[in-house]
Order: C-alpha cells, then structure tokens, then sequence
C-alpha cells in the first residue's frame, strides 16, 4: 500500500510549493557555505603575487603638483610643470590645431595605423628636423617611425641599441630631463654621465663637456639637447656646436639629438635645428626624437617620431624594420589623431604658416618674461647676477636656487617648483611676475 505522506494529493499546492521553495533555499545556503569555505581554504593556499612589492619613489614634478594641490592659498604659483600657459595662465590650444581639427572631422576613418604610423607625418617629421633640401631626405636615407612623442623615440632609440650594439655605451649630460636616465636604464644599456653645467657661471661647462667626451669609446652614442636644454635652458653655440662636431668624428661618437622644443625655444624651426643640420653638413650620420608636445601643444596626443640618418636605403630600410619590429610588442602601433593632426597643419601651406607665426608668439612671451623677470630681481635690490635667467633659453630657467630656498618659497611665498630650482617659464605671466621676483629676492639675500 502507497503511504499516505507519499502522495502529492494528500496536501495543498499552496503547501507544496512553500516546501519546494524551502528545499531550494535550503540547497542554495548549503552551495554557498560551501564555495565560501572553499575560497578561505583557497586564501589560505595562495600568496598574493604582489604582496614583495614596494611603492615606487614618487616622481619628483608630481610631487610638486601634489603639495600645489593641497595648498590652499590663493596666491599659489606651481612653475613646475613643462606645459604653455597664455599670460593670464591658461592653457592654450593653437588656432591652426583648432583648423586642423575641423578639417579632419568627419573625413577620415578610425582605423589602426601601420607599426611604424602614419608615412605622411614620418614624411613630414623628418622634412622639419634635417631641412626641406636636406640630401638624406631626398635620397631616401632617413629611417623614421611615428613613436609615442618624444619618450618613446629615445626608448626605441635605447632599445635599437641594446639590440644592435649591445656593448655601446650611452652618454647622457648632467642635468639633463630626469626620465633619459630611466629610458636607457630600463633598455639595459650602460650610461655614463658627461659634464654640461657649470653651476659657479650657471651657463656651460664646454670645456668638462669636452674633456669627458674625448674619454669616450668609440662607437659610444651622446644623447645631446638639439636645443633648450632641459632643465637647464643653456644650450652650446653655433661655434661650440661645430667644434663638438669635430670631436664627434675624431672619437667616431654617434649624435643622438633630442628634439622636444623646435621652434619653442627661439621661434624659429630652422635656427632651433641648427645643431642637427650643422652635424649633417659635417658628413656624420644622426639620431633624432622629435616631439610636437611643446611646440604644437598637443601634449595629450602624445605624438613624436624617431628617425635616423643612414648611408644607403637599403640600410635605411633595414634600420626602419628594426625600428617597426621593437615597436610591434611594446605598443602595437601608436594613436591616430595627433599624427593626423601635424599632417594636416605641415602639408597645409595656410597652416603651416600660421603654426610658425603662433609658435613665435609662445616663444617670444617666454622670452619677454625672462626679460622681465631678471628686470625685477635687479630692481629689488638683489646684489646677485640674474643674467643667467635671460642667458638661457627656452621653457626652463635654472635658477640656481639651492634646495633650502625652494622649500622656503613655497613654505613661506606659495611658489611651488622642483627642488633643483628648476622654473618653468610658461606659468610666469605678467600678474605673478612682481611677486615671484620679489619671493626669489626674500629667499636669497
């Protein structure tokens, strides 16, 4: 005989379903405790793979920027970031980019460009930094890759060498821009620190600059500041520029010139490539990192191109495969945009010529505002030489401000910049000018 407990007719549905629903939650409680016992038994199987690794040193710009930041006084002044500010300290967007922009919408695809980018910006690129007429140019001897500005040129560069001369050496000025030591470093390849600075005359230590390079080996690469040193603002003269090219080819020292600031520093492309092309007309083969960051304001695009001179094309074809084969597992391909950009404005006669007129406007406010600020430390009494400050050129000014009176102007005057009194010209306007003359003159008498 059938139980009576047994059959599904002995009770109501309606209790049927609330003992169904009973056992389901019952089951889902038990699958959880479960999984939860498993994950702690997992927890405590498994080290956290990441657990050994320290915070990294903080970089020292983005520690100016944080401690501006927090400072809540309204008169602050952060002369640390390497980025154009207008005179009432604004960022700026320049007109002929503006133009570019609206005469690309809506008439190009999205599309992935080639490893190397986009050939017409590479074109273009190398046309600025070797000359219109140059000979490589025109005989197809210059190997150029578009590139993530100016950082990953001289990262490709770095890498081109460790892989092809992995016994040259690197030589890299002091000071230079903090992150070429991190670069060459990272890439595994062997620096030496040559002198560049002479902090008693604050202007150029050629003769230490040519002592140490004459001790180089040969086939050594030099990384040089094609102009507007950085931080420094003290760049070599058209005659010291040509007897550094004579030590280059006594010692065979290959010319690697770092190009972020053509047409920035004196507002005109031509002179500020100067060093490049005087290298060239001497029969040396050269390196360049060109970026437009600085000079076209297209900062966040992160545009650039590394190129090199070679003696043939078919050594230029083959250098270029090179260069396409390190970039292909570090980044793919680099961005669309601001390379379509620089395009745009360079093969553009219109553009081209109001980008030269607006570059001179940046350039010539930065020099304006040397001038007067070197004006307004000699005008506070200050018995100290300021014709450093209008000596150098470029977006940086090397103060000479030790540590100590960097940290009490920004203690004591909300003036924020790197601790090597380095300042960068653009967030200098003519309403700060006065005060920040004045902070300097406190500091240092």
């Amino acid at each position: 005989p059938t139980h009576p407990l047994s059959s599904p007719s002995s009770f109501p549905a309606s209790t049927m379903r609330a003992v169904a629903l009973a056992a389901r939650g019952a089951l889902r409680a038990a699958s959880s405790s479960r999984a939860a016992a498993s994950s702690a038994q997992a927890a405590a199987a498994v080290d956290p793979w990441f657990l050994h690794v320290p915070e990294a040193p903080k970089d020292p710009i983005l520690g100016v920027n944080e401690m501006f930041l927090a400072d809540q006084r309204a008169e602050k002044m952060n002369l640390g970031v390497g980025a154009y500010r207008d005179d009432k300290g604004s960022p700026v967007v320049l007109d002929c980019v503006r133009k570019a922009e609206a005469k690309l919408a809506g008439s190009a695809f999205m599309e992935y460009l080639p490893i190397g980018g986009s050939k017409a910006f590479c074109t273009e690129a190398v046309k600025l930094a070797y000359g219109e007429g140059s000979g490589a140019v025109a005989e197809g001897r210059v190997a150029a890759v578009q590139t993530l500005s100016g950082t990953g040129a001289c990262r490709l560069m770095a890498d081109l060498m460790k892989r092809f001369h992995p016994h040259a050496k690197v030589f890299i000025p002091v000071p230079t821009w903090a992150n070429h030591h991190n670069i060459w470093r990272d890439a595994g390849v062997e620096e030496v620190k040559y002198r560049y600075y002479d902090p008693t005359t604050r202007g150029l230590d050629f003769e230490g600059m040519v002592q140490d390079l004459e001790t180089a080996d040969r086939g050594s690469v030099v990384l040089l500041h094609a102009c507007a040193h950085n931080p420094t603002g003290v760049d070599p003269t058209p005659e010291q520029w040509a007897a550094l090219s004579a030590v280059f080819k006594e010692k065979q020292l290959f010319p690697f010139f770092d190009m972020a600031y053509q047409g920035f520093a004196s507002g005109d492309c031509e002179y500020d490539a100067g060093a490049i092309r005087l290298f060239l007309a001497d029969g040396h083969f050269v390196g360049c990192s060109q970026s437009f960051a600085k000079n076209m304001g297209l900062y966040g695009q992160r545009v650039g191109c590394f190129s090199v001179v070679c003696g043939s094309q078919d050594e230029a074809v083959a250098v270029e495969s090179q260069m396409k084969a390190i970039a292909r597992p570090m980044y793919s391909n680099p961005p669309l945009q601001g390379s379509a950009l620089v395009t745009t404005i360079l093969t553009d006669p219109a553009l081209k010529k109001q980008w030269y007129e607006e570059v001179k406007v940046m350039a010539d406010r930065i020099i304006g505002m040397r001038a007067e600020l070197r004006a307004k430390l000699e005008q506070s009494g200050s018995t100290m030489p300021w014709n450093h400050i209008t000596d150098q050129i470029g977006m940086f000014a090397y103060t000479g401000l030790t540590g100590e009176q960097v940290d009490a102007l920004a203690a004591d005057h909300a003036v924020y910049m790197t601790r090597n009194g380095r300042i960068s010209m653009a967030g200098v306007n003519s309403g700060n000018v006065g005060r920040l003359a004045a902070a300097i003159h406190s500091v240092t008498k």
